[in-house]
């Protein structure tokens, strides 16, 4: 279970979600990643105590830091940069968030790191990009990926207010985007002989995962509406709720192909015939009436009922609308994979798995977060003896 990136050396200098995540990755994929911490150790190791955590437990943080080593250095005195330049001069990758600003100030901005080890990728994530007015800006998921970006805009009903991002959704998807770029850049190295940087930023990120929406705004100069449940153009992309209140979701996206086996599901195959319902444009123009008819079928049974009636339609494709609970409980979600166990001394602890597996080189974590600073005395062991004598 040595993974695809086994051999490869990573070094990260992150905090809190987004480069960690990256780290995280990587580790998982069978890299040997250390991670540099100051000796008040990564702000995310916080979290638990943040979200209130029983036994003080840290689920945020052991997602994002398993398989890691910890070595604490204080980087403002020479000491302690000495130590990370020699760390990085046998390293083959670099993870980092540090804000372009205080890396400089550090030393460790890409010009100075890569003249030391030329083979060096050099992985940065930032919050709105290296260059520009807000280069040097601090920046959460919240702020770049999230609310600049348009995402939390395009999520919001008309005369809402906003929804709150749940935590880390910006920093783990750029955090993959990162590992995957850092992957590719390996690869280059592998042609060239030459590392080099790597960057991308929570707000480009953010834009990415809207680009549906800007894509087409850039191109036509038009925005795509957002969607009102009541008023549905197409009821076969919507979402409803059944009669014990679990709600499930249509996602007939071929307006022609999926409208007759929801009307078959719902038993109305006069609405095949019917005047106001028998094409796409009847069926926009008389939306609101067509989605109340809809929402008292569905009302008539529980979710486990119509599953069963959906099952018998082939072209029917839908979703529960899942809780938590509903997704540890799913069968599907163990069988895809969506669980891993992290070895923990004698005993492991099921966690969620990152989300890609590799079947000629099988990976799989190899220990829980460490301690602050846990590995600090074995690390410069190992650099100790790299050292000429």
């Amino acid at each position: 279970m040595v993974g695809p990136v086994a051999g490869i050396k990573v070094v990260e200098l992150g905090v809190w979600v987004a480069a960690p995540a990256t780290a995280a990755i990587l580790a998982d994929w069978g890299a040997d990643v250390i991670k540099i911490e100051p000796p008040a150790g990564d702000p995310g190791r916080m979290f638990g105590r943040m979200l209130g955590c029983d036994l003080g437990l840290n689920p945020p943080f052991e997602m994002d830091n398993r398989s890691k080593r910890s070595i604490v250095l204080d980087l403002t005195t020479d000491a302690g940069r000495d130590t990370a330049f020699e760390l990085l001069a046998g390293a083959d990758v670099f993870v980092t968030n540090l804000r372009p600003g205080a890396l400089r100030r550090l030393g460790l901005d890409f010009d100075s790191v890569s003249g030391r080890n030329p083979r060096l990728v050099y992985g940065l994530i930032s919050g709105y990009g290296e260059t520009g007015p807000d280069a040097d800006r601090a920046a959460y998921d919240v702020a770049a990926f999230w609310s600049r970006a348009g995402v939390a805009h395009l999520l919001t009903k008309p005369g809402d207010t906003p929804p709150f991002q749940r935590g880390g959704m910006g920093d783990h998807s750029t955090g993959m985007t990162l590992a995957a770029a850092v992957c590719a850049a390996l690869l280059a190295r592998e042609r060239t002989g030459a590392g080099q940087l790597v960057t991308t930023s929570l707000y480009r990120q953010g834009a990415y995962t809207v680009s549906f929406d800007l894509n087409t705004y850039l191109l036509t100069g038009q925005q795509i509406a957002i969607g009102q449940r009541e008023s549905m153009g197409n009821p076969c992309m919507n979402n409803y709720t059944a009669g014990d209140g679990r709600g499930f979701w249509i996602v007939g996206l071929e307006v022609e192909r999926h409208w007759p086996s929801l009307c078959r599901a719902v038993a109305r195959p006069e609405w095949l015939t019917d005047p106001r319902y028998c094409d796409a444009r009847g069926r926009a123009a008389h939306a609101v009436d067509l989605i109340a008819q809809l929402d008292e079928i569905f009302a008539t049974k529980a979710l486990a009922e119509w599953a069963e009636v959906f099952a018998g339609e082939p072209d029917f494709f839908w979703s529960p609308i899942n809780t938590l609970e509903d997704v540890v409980a799913d069968e599907q979600f163990h069988a895809a994979g969506g669980i891993v166990d992290v070895p923990d001394s004698e005993s492991s602890v099921p966690m969620v798995a990152t989300p890609a597996d590799f079947h000629g080189t099988p990976c799989a974590p190899r220990s829980v977060a460490p301690e602050l600073g846990q590995h600090t005395e074995e690390i410069l062991a190992e650099l100790a003896a790299r050292r000429p004598s």
